[in-house]
């Protein structure tokens, strides 16, 4: 077991970029959802402002 300080740092140093790697990935996808929070407000904020148009019932009457 002479090389065993350099097995545990390679280990430490894999674990570490993996565990930073999930925090940025965590972190991305808390933004992402926060965007989509707010663009799905901003959507039923327009379509309360908005009503659609009735449906034209007279077709075929010219």
């Amino acid at each position: 077991m002479d090389n065993f300080g350099y097995l545990f740092a390679a280990y430490s140093v894999i674990f570490a970029v993996i565990f930073l790697y999930v925090v940025f990935i965590w972190r991305r996808e808390a933004r992402l959802e926060a965007e989509v929070r707010a663009l799905e407000a901003r959507l039923r904020e327009l379509g309360q402002g908005s009503r659609p148009a009735p449906a034209d019932t007279s077709r075929g009457r010219q």
